[in-house]
């Protein structure tokens, strides 16, 4: 149905791309529109190809996912960093001096 609206919808623009106030604008669309009906059968085709041709399931299950240990994780450091600590204190006086 849809491919039929498509050519009906090419046909249209065709017929106004022939009358005195079409353009080229339309003849373009006149084009475009059965072009969009001719993807529209190639995907469907393609889609009932892939249906028919489908790898057979084996019936192994899927590997599992190895998730990382905890021994590959980063380790948060317990001792501050002096640089840290003075770039904090920088931005807690800013903002305290915003709020005056």
């Amino acid at each position: 149905m849809l491919c039929a609206v498509f050519v009906r919808l090419g046909r249209w623009q065709w017929d106004r791309a022939q009358s005195p106030t079409g353009d080229w604008q339309n003849l373009g669309y006149a084009l475009q529109w059965p072009l969009f009906a001719i993807v529209l059968v190639a995907a469907w085709a393609r889609f009932l190809w892939l249906e028919q041709h489908r790898a057979p399931d084996t019936g192994s299950p899927e590997p599992d996912i190895m998730l990382s240990s905890p021994a590959n994780r980063p380790i948060r450091e317990d001792d501050p960093d002096d640089e840290l600590v003075a770039y904090n204190a920088y931005l807690a006086r800013l903002a305290e001096q915003d709020r005056c």
